[in-house]
């Protein structure tokens, strides 16, 4: 069970600033769609190599859609 944590906080974690990133492109580009998707191949990689049940991935895809969102809603003011 703490694999499946450890996994769904990577889908977070990597998926906040991809999230911030698409949020910054138009809507439905080569960008927008690269931010989206990025971070799909590092998380089946990390599921098949820790032998992580199938069952695990709706919340995987959960994690990575919440990175997504919050990645969307930060403001920097730099």
């Amino acid at each position: 069970m703490i694999t499946v944590l450890l996994i769904m906080l990577l889908a977070l974690g990597l998926n906040i600033p991809l999230g911030y990133l698409r949020n910054r492109t138009r809507k439905l580009s080569a960008r927008w769609f690269l931010y989206v998707h990025m971070s799909i191949p590092v998380i089946i990689v990390a599921r098949v190599l820790s032998h992580t049940d199938f069952r695990y991935i709706p919340l995987f895809i959960l994690a990575a859609v919440a990175g997504q969102y919050l990645g969307g809603k930060i403001e920097l003011h730099l």
